[in-house]
């Protein structure tokens, strides 16, 4: 039997309510496609809709491995987008993974599913209702519907609401596409500048530090670091970073083997690693907690198959790296690789366009002394390679001097020719 109290804490809306809810989502599915705008909205219409203590939204990730908290009625700015469950995992890991709603009136901190969360003091209370947000046949998200007193949800209310995420899921999954554009337009103005740079004529310590800053700002990371690869000591030493932190500037060479770039250079593969605070194999786990880094992404930068350096970012939160993130860094990776490779290359150009000049120079000076002093070439050189190792000279500063004395030499007796 149900009693007047309970009567009393049992949702209902009359006709007018609900049409006036269905309103407000048709006002919502023509709005602008900002996500953020549109779940506060969403948020908004439950609430009015439920006379909801707390509404949370949580959606999926774009891997579908996790669902995070994206919009609440009360303020959690430091919890939106950090809090996240698995498939089946709380009452609302549940409700995403079997597509159906769940209703308790009461002590639903009590249910065997129900996961606890310290920073949300919406877990103590004592009614829960959470709804799926189906979109095509499947779950993109989670509504959740609290009370802080025992609240009977009636089944035309779950209806309802039911009703306004299925209408809304729509425009929601096109907020979070919209999104998605954004930020790839945001990766390709990005890699864009990473490309011109590499065909810029700056050298490359001006074309690294570029790259890491636009990656930082790209994949919104703490810091951005292009480390490369010393064969003979098997060490990687930072080459460019965009931190402000000396003390991370200034950090010891990494060893090759046994640490995270380490295995990116050893795998040529990407490497993950979600608190590098607690991770063995990161060497500088110490300096992590003091610059506030958590999640890393170290990727490798491959040239002609072969692994010269790699490319890390740090997350100050701990973070789950998407695929996406993941292709755009190993882009990132490969354009710099390419402009390290184009700089050995112009480098290796210019010492063999060097050597052949100083080689010109010497047969030059060598032709004069056997000229001038009657020598054979053999002793032309022995005589041109020892003044250089008595004067720590090299032997191409010794063929100029030669062959400028040649020319004095010249210049003076012409001019004696003249005045006779």
């Amino acid at each position: 039997m149900v009693t007047r109290k309970e009567k009393n804490n049992t949702l209902h809306l009359s006709q007018s309510q609900e049409l006036k809810v269905l309103r407000k989502v048709v006002e919502i599915t023509n709005s602008e496609l900002d996500l953020t705008v549109v779940l506060e909205e969403v948020v908004g219409v439950i609430t009015e809709a439920t006379k909801a203590d707390s509404v949370f939204i949580y959606l999926f990730d774009d891997q579908k491995k996790h669902l995070v908290l994206m919009a609440s009625k009360t303020p959690h700015k430091q919890e939106l987008g950090k809090i996240t469950l698995k498939t089946g995992e709380g009452i609302t890991g549940w409700v995403a993974q079997e597509n159906k709603p769940v209703a308790i009136k009461e002590n639903a901190y009590k249910d065997k599913r129900f996961k606890n969360f310290d920073v949300l003091p919406e877990d103590r209370y004592e009614a829960f209702l959470s709804v799926p947000i189906i979109h095509k046949n499947k779950a993109i998200g989670v509504v959740n519907v609290q009370h802080k007193k025992a609240h009977e949800y009636a089944p035309d209310a779950i209806n309802l609401i039911s009703l306004i995420v299925k209408q809304i899921s729509g425009v929601i999954e096109h907020a979070r596409l919209y999104e998605g554009m954004k930020q790839k337009a945001l990766q390709f103005d990005s890699l864009v500048k990473v490309s011109r740079s590499i065909t810029s004529e700056n050298y490359i310590d001006e074309i690294l530090n570029l790259i890491v800053v636009v990656t930082a700002e790209m994949l919104n990371s703490k810091i951005c670091s292009i480390m490369l690869l010393d064969e003979k000591r098997e060490e990687l030493f930072i080459k460019a970073s965009q931190s402000l932190s000396i003390e991370y500037q200034k950090k010891p060479n990494v060893k090759a083997h046994g640490s995270v770039a380490g295995d990116a250079i050893k795998t040529k593969k990407p490497v993950t690693v979600y608190d590098v605070r607690t991770e063995q194999k990161y060497g500088f786990r110490d300096l992590a907690v003091r610059e506030n880094l958590t999640s890393m992404l170290s990727v490798p930068m491959v040239v002609k198959d072969k692994a010269i350096g790699v490319v890390n970012i740090y997350t100050k939160e701990p973070h789950t790296f998407t695929d996406e993130e993941i292709d755009v860094l190993q882009m990132v990776a490969n354009q710099a690789a390419i402009a390290v490779e184009n700089t050995h290359l112009m480098k290796e150009a210019l010492k063999a366009k060097e050597a052949l000049e100083t080689r010109k120079l010497i047969e030059r000076a060598k032709g004069i002394l056997m000229r001038l002093s009657g020598l054979n070439e053999e002793e032309a050189h022995r005589m041109i390679h020892k003044k250089s190792m008595d004067s720590c000279r090299s032997m191409k500063d010794i063929a100029e001097s030669v062959i400028l004395m040649d020319e004095l030499q010249k210049g003076k007796q012409g001019r004696l020719g003249k005045i006779t």
